[in-house]
């Protein structure tokens, strides 16, 4: 099949959907599918089947751009269209799927409603764009054959089928190398953002400064963390894809307090490495993080965390082999199936292949 991804996010720009993209690009094009990508143009070098859409610096959020207009006449034919967002390009695909009668899947992967607070000024126009968002997003998925999303956390008012995004877990897994091997060091991985709440790994580093604590990551909040920090922490800029492995291995736990992710990508990431994760006990690490991979704790509760922390470096845990359920492969089989299915099913419910990502409610507890 001839597939077209359409999406805001990508290279240059380093976050959880830009390499989604490139993962499952990957995968797809190894089952003999062609995969195309429309973002919008930036300082990178467009690949074969890489299509650039000409943009504009975005002044709310640093790092993203504004794509203008591609006439759908430029594009290549496709016999799929995937969307991954709600902005110009995804509007993009939906047009050009409409103006030549494809079918359509969309995935969920940000509730975008959670950015306005800290790319708006004023917090009145932040609540009423916020909620004016919502309903205009849930119009745009309706229109769509097929939405999928990473878990049950889509606050959506669709329709939708869970398909987690999925670990490379040929990639990711435990590694010789170790950068830590004389401390106990306490890691995080991401986009450093109001949503992810990093400041409250500082609070947990100020609290356990017998620990090290060392954040990844590039944001607006960058600044802030920096100048916040105890001694006790590093906070480095986003690592080359292929250090990432060994950074997961190298930690003793990964921890996060994010409010805003749609699966935690860099958690289950670092279960493959053989890492527990000290999650908030929110969606979707309620799901997600478990006693086979890690703690979670009451969000905003310091004496909480820190529990969580220390019962993470104190236990054993097969951790790797409670994400395999979550690999790319198992998800790539589900979406291959969904790419088939679409052109039969827009009258009916999309066809549900095995889950093998779904949890009982034992195991959520």
């Amino acid at each position: 099949m001839k597939i077209g991804f359409f999406t805001d996010s990508y290279f240059p720009e380093i976050d959880g959907v830009t390499y989604t993209i490139k993962l499952w690009r990957e995968e797809l094009e190894r089952k003999g599918h062609e995969v195309y990508v429309v973002y919008p143009d930036g300082d990178y070098e467009p690949g074969e089947r890489e299509i650039p859409v000409t943009s504009l610096p975005n002044p709310f959020y640093a790092g993203y751009r504004i794509p203008l207009f591609r006439r759908p006449s430029t594009l290549p034919d496709l016999d799929v269209v995937h969307c991954h967002g709600p902005a110009p390009i995804g509007l993009l695909g939906r047009y050009y799927a409409w103006r030549r009668g494809l079918p359509t899947i969309y995935t969920h992967h940000t509730p975008l409603e959670e950015y306005f607070h800290q790319s708006v000024k004023l917090q009145s126009v932040a609540t009423a764009l916020s909620k004016a968002y919502v309903p205009a997003e849930n119009a745009f998925l309706r229109s769509f054959d097929v939405v999928t999303a990473s878990t049950e956390r889509i606050e959506r008012d669709v329709e939708h089928v869970q398909l987690p995004v999925g670990i490379d877990m040929d990639f990711f897994r435990p590694t010789e190398a170790d950068w830590y091997p004389d401390r106990t060091v306490i890691g995080y991985s991401g986009r450093l953002s109001m949503e992810k709440n990093v400041s409250e790994i500082l609070r947990a580093a100020e609290e356990l400064p017998e620990y090290d604590f060392v954040v990844v990551g590039e944001g607006p909040y960058r600044d802030s963390l920096e100048r916040n920090a105890p001694d006790n922490v590093e906070i480095r800029k986003f690592l080359p894809r292929e250090e990432l492995p060994i950074f997961y291995s190298s930690i003793d736990t990964f921890l996060t307090a994010s409010t805003a992710d749609t699966l935690g990508l860099s958690t289950l990431e670092a279960n493959a490495c053989g890492t527990p994760v000290a999650a908030a006990d929110v969606p979707p690490f309620d799901q997600t993080i478990g006693p086979d991979n890690g703690e979670r704790f009451d969000y905003g509760d310091l004496d909480s965390m820190i529990g969580a922390i220390e019962t993470c470096l104190a236990t054993e845990r097969e951790t790797r082999a409670a994400v395999e359920r979550y690999s790319v492969r198992h998800t790539m089989d589900h979406l291959e199936q969904l790419y088939h299915n679409v052109p039969l099913s827009k009258d009916e419910a999309p066809v549900e292949a095995d889950a093998p990502w779904r949890i009982s409610e034992e195991e959520r507890s």
